[in-house]
């Protein structure tokens, strides 16, 4: 059996009224089994990445993402910018 949990977060970023992007929903196991479902049941792109997802896990919900993640979150928005045009 795999030890490891599944682990997710979910991001906010609204550049008009947003400096960075924000945390707003975080979850192991089930939970983020949830939030997952619900993302995909609203057309939300997913991206997965364990070391970011551990990273933001660290966070609290409605913080916003710290100046050392803003280069992996800008590649995440560079990805669900090419998803949207799809």
């Amino acid at each position: 059996m795999d030890e490891r949990k599944k682990m997710a977060s979910a991001l906010k970023f609204s550049p008009e009224e947003d400096a960075a992007p924000q945390v707003i929903a975080k979850g192991i196991g089930l939970v983020a089994e949830s939030i997952i479902r619900e993302a995909e049941a609203n057309d939300v792109p997913v991206y997965v990445d364990e070391k970011l997802s551990h990273q933001l896990n660290q966070l609290k919900i409605g913080d916003q993402i710290p100046y050392e993640l803003y280069e992996v979150v800008a590649e995440i928005l560079v990805f669900i910018s090419r998803v949207d045009n799809k």
